[in-house]
C-alpha cells in the first residue's frame, strides 16, 4: 500500500533553469514586438487613409487605431533597463515628455522660447529651413531619415522628440489645453485639408508612421533566433528579468511617469497627454511587469506564450516569497484597473491628478504605492537567488521629493 501511494504521489517539478526561463523570456519579447508591429502596420494604414481623404471620420479611424496600438507596446516596455539593446533604442519610439513647438504649431499659451531649447518653437511645418546649433538645416523635405537623422534629439535637447508614439500623437490631437479640467487635444481634420502647411503636415505624420513601423520591424528582428538581443542573453543572465520589472515598476513609472505629476498636479506631466490615454498605458505597464515574471503572455490573436518562468525558480526556493509577489503583482494590477476603470466612467488621468481632487489623487496614489511594494518583493527575490548585478532605478519623486519643487 505504501508503495502504491508514493507511486501515485505527482512528481515534483524539476526547477528551471537560466536558460529555460531566459528562452521563454525572450519568446515573449518576440511576440509582444510582433504584436506590437501588427498594430503599428494597422495604425499606418489607417495614418495612409486620413492623408488621402481627410476628414472627421479618417481622423477618428487614426486615433482609434492609436489607442489600439499603445496597449501591445506599453506590455513590452518590461524588456527596458535589463537589455541594453531595447534602451538604446527605446528612445526612437517612446520618448516622453516632447517640446512639439519643435514639431507644429502651438497655443500661445505655450510660450515663445525656452532657455533650455534653441528649437521650442521651430515648427519645421511650418518652415521649410531651420537652424540647429547656429546651422542651417534644410527642411523643405520631412522624410524618416530627416526625422530620425536630423530632427529627433536635435541640438542634443531630450525633449526635441521627434519620432514615435507620442509625436505622432500629437499630430492625431494636438495640443490638450485643457489643464486638469475635461477633454484632450482637439486638432481638426482640416489641418490635413484646408489649414495652413496641410501637405507638409500630412508629409510629417506619414513619415513618423512609416519610421514607427522600420522602427519595430528592428526590433522584431532583434529577438528572432540568431537576433542581436536574444543573444546577448546568454551574457546577461536572469538578472536582466529583475533589473526590467524593478526599474519600470520604480523608477520609471511608480516615479517619474505617476509621482512626478501627482506632486506637481500638473497635466504637462501625463505620459499620453494629448489623447488623455495614459491610464491604459499605465496599466498595460504593470500587466507587462506581470507578464515576465510570471512567464506568460497573451498575444493580439488571442494565443498564450507560456513556460518556464522565474516564478517558478522562486517557488521552488521559497515558495511563500513568490507567493508574496505573485500577489503583489496582482495587486498592482488591480490598482490599475482601478484608475483605469475610473479613467472611463468618472475622470481622465490628468483630472485625477489635479490639485484639491483628494478622491482622483487617492486612485493615482494606490496604483504607485502598489508598485513601490512590489518592487521591495522584487528586491526581496534579487536578494534570494544572490544576484548582485540588479540595478533598480530610483526616482527623485520618490526618493527625495523636495528636490521636485526646487
Amino acid at each position: 500500500m505504501l508503495g502504491t501511494c508514493a507511486l501515485a504521489l505527482p512528481a515534483l517539478a524539476a526547477e528551471p533553469t537560466d536558460a529555460d526561463i531566459l528562452t521563454n523570456y525572450a519568446n515573449i519579447a518576440l511576440a509582444g514586438y510582433e504584436d506590437s508591429l501588427a498594430t503599428a502596420r494597422a495604425l499606418d494604414a489607417a495614418i495612409e487613409a486620413l492623408i488621402a481623404t481627410p476628414s472627421d471620420a479618417t481622423l477618428t479611424a487614426a486615433r482609434d487605431a492609436w489607442r489600439a496600438a499603445r496597449p501591445w507596446y506599453q506590455e513590452t516596455e518590461a524588456f527596458r533597463f535589463g537589455n541594453p539593446i531595447v534602451d538604446d533604442w527605446e528612445g526612437r519610439v517612446n520618448a516622453w515628455p516632447l517640446d512639439e513647438g519643435l514639431i507644429d504649431y502651438v497655443d500661445a499659451s505655450y510660450g515663445t522660447e525656452s532657455d533650455e531649447n534653441g528649437l521650442y518653437t521651430a515648427n519645421v511645418i511650418a518652415n521649410p529651413a531651420i537652424t540647429i546649433d547656429g546651422e542651417t538645416v534644410d527642411a523643405s523635405a520631412i522624410t524618416p531619415e530627416f526625422l530620425s537623422g536630423t530632427l529627433q534629439e536635435a541640438g542634443g535637447v531630450e525633449a526635441n522628440v521627434a519620432t514615435g508614439y507620442h509625436a505622432i500623437e500629437f499630430l492625431l490631437w494636438g495640443q490638450d489645453l485643457n489643464g486638469t479640467g475635461a477633454g484632450a487635444g482637439n486638432r481638426p481634420a482640416t489641418d490635413y485639408s484646408t489649414e495652413p502647411n496641410a501637405a507638409r503636415r500630412a508629409q510629417y505624420l506619414g513619415a513618423a508612421s512609416d519610421l514607427l513601423v522600420s522602427d519595430l520591424e528592428e526590433m522584431v528582428a532583434n529577438w528572432q533566433d540568431g537576433g542581436a538581443a536574444r543573444a546577448a542573453l546568454a551574457e546577461q543572465g536572469i538578472a536582466t528579468i529583475l533589473t526590467g520589472m524593478g526599474s519600470l515598476s520604480y523608477g520609471e513609472l511608480a516615479g517619474e511617469r505617476m509621482k512626478l505629476g501627482l506632486l506637481l498636479h500638473d497635466p504637462e506631466e501625463e505620459h499620453d497627454c494629448f489623447s488623455d490615454n495614459t491610464y491604459v498605458s499605465h496599466l498595460h505597464d504593470a500587466i507587462g511587469v506581470r507578464n515576465v515574471y510570471l512567464g506568460k503572455y497573451t498575444r493580439l490573436d488571442g494565443s498564450v506564450i507560456e513556460g518556464a518562468s522565474l516564478s517558478q525558480l522562486v517557488a521552488g526556493k521559497d515558495a511563500a516569497l513568490d507567493s508574496e509577489l505573485r500577489g503583489l503583482l496582482d495587486d498592482t494590477v488591480g490598482k490599475m484597473q482601478a484608475m483605469a476603470t475610473r479613467g472611463e466612467t468618472v475622470e481622465k488621468y490628468d483630472q485625477m491628478i489635479g490639485e484639491g481632487n483628494d478622491e482622483g489623487n487617492a486612485v493615482v496614489q494606490a496604483a504607485i504605492d502598489g508598485l513601490v511594494a512590489q518592487t521591495r518583493g522584487i528586491e526581496r527575490v534579487v536578494a534570494l537567488l544572490a544576484l548582485d548585478d540588479v540595478t533598480v532605478e530610483g526616482s527623485d519623486s520618490l526618493d527625495n521629493p523636495d528636490v521636485v519643487f526646487q
